[in-house]
Formats: C-alpha cells, sequence, structure tokens
C-alpha cells in the first residue's frame, strides 16, 4: 500500500475514534455519578438498543476477524466456531436473560449472594469473572495489532504493540468517563457498522462468483491446498484422539461459556424489565445469527479469492483474511477502490475492537468495586466510592491486558475467546445454574464451584500446547506441556459442576428454604426486581 492510501485508512480509524471520544465525553458531562449510572446506564435501554449493544458486545474481534480466518484456513471446521457461538445464544435466553435481570443488580455475584454469605461468594465470583475478562481482553488486543501492523504495511511487532497500548489506553478512556451509557452508544454504533459493512462484503463476494454458492465452495477448496477435505469435517479436528476431543472440548466451552461472560450478562441490568431483557436477547439472536451467516461467504470468499498461501503469509494464524479480502474485492492492492474498501473494513474491524474491550474493561472493573472492593471494606462502601474503584480498577485491568496482548500477538483471536470461554463455562455458569435452580445450594457449594472450576481451567490451559512445547505456543523454547489439550473444557466445566455438588453435599450450613423461595419467585415473577 501506498503512503497516500495508508493516510486514508488512517483517517477512516481516526475518525472512528473521535466519534467515540465524543460520545464519552457528552455523556461523561451529563452522569450524575450514581452507581446504577456507571455499571448499568440508569437502566433506561429499549429492547432493540440493548439487542442492538449487546451484538456489538458479542461479535468482538474474533468474530469479525478469527472466525472468517479459521473458516478461511480450516474450511468446515472453521465454519464450527461460528455454529458454536451462535447457538449459545439458546441457553442465554432459556436460562439467563430474564432470571439474571430479576435476580441480580450490576453483577453475576449478586444473584448468587441473594441466597448465600456475601462475602466468601462475591470474592470467588468477582475474582473468576475478572479473570474471563482479562483472558477476553486479550483476545482483542491481538486482534488490533494484527490489523494496524497489516494496515502499516506489515511493520511487523513495533506496530502490534503501539497499537495494542493505544487500545488499552482507549478502553481506560471510555469506561473511566463515559461509564456503560457510552460504552452502550459506542457499542451499538459498532454494531451498525460492523453489519453493515459485512452486508457490503458479502454481496461483493456473491456478485464476484455471480451468485454460484457451489462455484465458490469449489473455487475455495481448489486454492486452499487441501482439495475437497477443505469442504469436509476432520481438517483440523479429525486427526487423532486428542484432536477430536479438542473439538468437543471447545463445543462444550463456546455453547456453554456465553451464559456465564461477565460483559454479556451485565447489559441484561440495562433495560429496565425483565421481558425487555428477553426481547433484547431475541433481537440480538437475529442480528447475530445474520452475521455468522454472512461470515460463512467471507471465510471460504477470502481463500477462493486471495488464496491460503496469501493469507498465510499476512498472518499465519488468519487474523487478517477480512481486510486482503476486502483489499482483492475492491480491485487491489495498486488500486484507490480497493485501498477505499480495505480501510473501511479495517476500520470497522477497530470499531468492533475498541467497542467489545470497553464492554469487557466496565464489566471486569464492576467486579473488582462492587464485589472484591465492597466485600473486602470492613465498612459498607458507598456507591460513589464504589464508582472511583471502578474507575481505578479499569486503569490497572488495562495495563494487564496490555502486557498479557503483547505476549499473545501470535495467536488465533478466536482460539484466545475460546479459552475465556472454557473459563466462564467451568467456573461462573455452575454457580449460577445452582443457585438459580438447586434448593439446598449452600455458600460453601458456590465458592467451590468457582474455584473448582477456575483453578484446573487456568492450569490446564497453562500445561497445554498454547503456551509451551509447539511452534505456534507463547513460549516456543521452552516445554511444560503435560495437558494435550488446547481447551480445557471438556475436563474443567464437569469439574465446576462436581465441585459444587461436593462442596454442598459436604457443608455443614442449612440451607435457607425461605432465601431459595424467594430468589425462586423473584426470578420467575420479577417480584421485588431493583
Amino acid at each position: 500500500m501506498t503512503s497516500h492510501h495508508q493516510m486514508l485508512a488512517l483517517v477512516l480509524f481516526s475518525a472512528f475514534v473521535a466519534v467515540t471520544l465524543g460520545i464519552t465525553t457528552w455523556v461523561s458531562r451529563r452522569r450524575h455519578g450514581s452507581a446504577e449510572e456507571f455499571y448499568a446506564g440508569g437502566r433506561l435501554f429499549t429492547p432493540l438498543e440493548n439487542g442492538f449493544a449487546i451484538s456489538g458486545d458479542y461479535l468482538s474481534a474474533a468474530s469479525f476477524l478469527g472466525v472468517t480466518g479459521l473458516i478461511a484456513l480450516y474450511g468446515y471446521d472453521g465454519l464450527l466456531y461460528g455454529v458454536g457461538f451462535l447457538v449459545a445464544w439458546l441457553v442465554v435466553l432459556f436460562v439467563a436473560a430474564e432470571l439474571v435481570r430479576n435476580c441480580g443488580r450490576f453483577t453475576l455475584a449478586d444473584v448468587v449472594a441473594a441466597r448465600m454469605a456475601e462475602r466468601p461468594v462475591r470474592i470467588a465470583t468477582g475474582s473468576a469473572s475478572v479473570t474471563v475478562s482479562v483472558m477476553y481482553l486479550v483476545a482483542q488486543m491481538v486482534g488490533a495489532g494484527s490489523l494496524v501492523a497489516l494496515l502499516l504495511g506489515g511493520s511487523g511487532g513495533a506496530a502490534q504493540a503501539w497499537t495494542v497500548i493505544g487500545v488499552g489506553a482507549l478502553m481506560v478512556i471510555y469506561v473511566s468517563l463515559g461509564g456503560m451509557r457510552a460504552t452502550t452508544w459506542i457499542q451499538i454504533v459498532k454494531a451498525v457498522l460492523m453489519l453493515l459493512g459485512t452486508i457490503v462484503m458479502t454481496v461483493l463476494v456473491l456478485v464476484r462468483f455471480h451468485g454460484d454458492i457451489n462455484q465458490l465452495l469449489l473455487t475455495a477448496a481448489e486454492r486452499s491446498g487441501h482439495g475437497a477435505s477443505f469442504l469436509a469435517p476432520g481438517l483440523k479436528y479429525g486427526g487423532d484422539w486428542t484432536a477430536r476431543m479438542d473439538f468437543i472440548s471447545l463445543g462444550l466451552a463456546l455453547v456453554l461459556g456465553t451464559a456465564g461472560l461477565p460483559h454479556i450478562l451485565s447489559r441484561f441490568y440495562t433495560v429496565p424489565t425483565a421481558r425487555a431483557a428477553r426481547r433484547s436477547t431475541v433481537w440480538s439472536i437475529g442480528l447475530i445469527g445474520s452475521f455468522y451467516l454472512m461470515t460463512i461467504v467471507l471465510g471460504f470468499g477470502a481463500t477462493a479469492v486471495v488464496g491460503a498461501d496469501a493469507l498465510r503469509r499476512s498472518n499465519a494464524a488468519g487474523n487478517t483474511a477480512i481486510p486482503l479480502l476486502a483489499l482483492d474485492l475492491g480491485g487491489g492492492a495498486s488500486s484507490t477502490g480497493g485501498t477505499v474498501l480495505f480501510a473501511v473494513v479495517a476500520a470497522v474491524a477497530f470499531a468492533t475492537i475498541l467497542a467489545v474491550v470497553a464492554g469487557i474493561t466496565l464489566a471486569s472493573s464492576a467486579s473488582v468495586a462492587h464485589d472484591l472492593y465492597a466485600s473486602l471494606r470492613r465498612r459498607p462502601a458507598t456507591p460513589r466510592g464504589e464508582v472511583a474503584v471502578a474507575r481505578i480498577a479499569a486503569a490497572a485491568i488495562g495495563v494487564v491486558a496490555i502486557a498479557l496482548g503483547l505476549l499473545a500477538r501470535n495467536l488465533n483471536v478466536a482460539f484466545l475467546v475460546g479459552l475465556a470461554f472454557a473459563v466462564a463455562a467451568s467456573a461462573n455458569l455452575p454457580t449460577l445454574l445452582y443457585s438459580l435452580f438447586w434448593r439446598n445450594f449452600t455458600t460453601r457449594g458456590a465458592v467451590w464451584a468457582v474455584y473448582g472450576g477456575l483453578i484446573p481451567a487456568v492450569i490446564l490451559v497453562l500445561l497445554s500446547p498454547v503456551v509451551s512445547g509447539s511452534p505456534g505456543s507463547l513460549f516456543p523454547g521452552v516445554d511444560f506441556q503435560y495437558f494435550p489439550l488446547q481447551n480445557p473444557g471438556v475436563v474443567s466445566i464437569p469439574l465446576g459442576f462436581l465441585a459444587g455438588w461436593l462442596g454442598t453435599v459436604t457443608s455443614d450450613e442449612v440451607p435457607d428454604e425461605a432465601k431459595f423461595a424467594e430468589t425462586e419467585v423473584r426470578s420467575l415473577t420479577g417480584a421485588g426486581a431493583v
């Protein structure tokens, strides 16, 4: 790309950043500093607005860059990521949306603590939520680094490093100044831009192949280097038993993990009623489902138009498939049309990353302030004190995410998000389900469920090929790989449920029947909901 074309793309980047910073500044002047305003945006959003915001929060760099890249590199097996991400919303719709909105106030810990001893439950659940959020943030940082390195002509590590730092700084500004209201509007703007951009790209791919899907698939298979096996199951997960178990583990993590993601659950508190939360989920399912249908066309289109070899040369993990496809569809790297389309798509992808990191940072800082800080204080924390701590926590979480993002910048972003989903499904989901539906669940059971899923999941990731022992790992020069699977979900998710059951049956605590009855009535009817 020429310097003129690079400047065009940077101008579009800068325009989105300026608009979002303007939204944040405008909202920060109107806020009144209450916890409800900072954490939940005053609960004033409509189901349609919240549905777009949920879509903006959920359709991250893993979806826009990572899933498309995996489809482009692995064909049918890459498509399974999109299926898992979408099916997960049925769990959210039928299990989480209304019940969580009725039982909680700002965080997942509110739901669990309604029946249990607050302090140990909030500390455990808050710790798990922060861990999941940081892992999710790392994926967004990696996506941002890959994108801007490509924009600047593949200048390598320096461009990626400074991009990660810049995204981290922006997300701290968004959360610290604007809170949930600004974050929500940023996500709505981003969701609209991304859906429009995806629609345009999908139409261009179909026009290139004259609407012939069969020809698109055959060309993709031919240029993939794998032939007909590119369109059949097994290219990535069909080898030995380890690969097949990895697929089962990934599927469990994706389908069950969404209902335990802190930044998704917190979105249900931004609407006034449980009915609005359910309608928000229905809107988001429609938008997210439409998006993932289009990623199938874009993933196979990237292989058919650009070629698998060119995609791997640009980024071995496939994170740059969408921008490269846009460049080719517009006329190539030397054409103005190609560069304009590339710049628009890159700006949309960057908008995606900024919006998602803002939502995740807000959810994790809320867990730090509302759960950890409030629980560890001897005196009750004031709402203003909590909000001040949340802003400080946002900065601290930003620093941690930047450091880890620099370390993991060569891994596929969809794969990194899969790890975050596994931890969420292992630690948060068992605790949530037991709290809502098991009459005899106790405080010890809740704490054991969280740590019994969280600790094994994190340890298994550290001992997996993701961290050491393989050329694509974080530390390829050392080998302390003792767990063969890349995703720990198949082991850690059952351990979370088992630990919750074991903690409950070995506890001396007598379950409070009255509190369970109150929780049950409140979750199903909304009586007494905030």
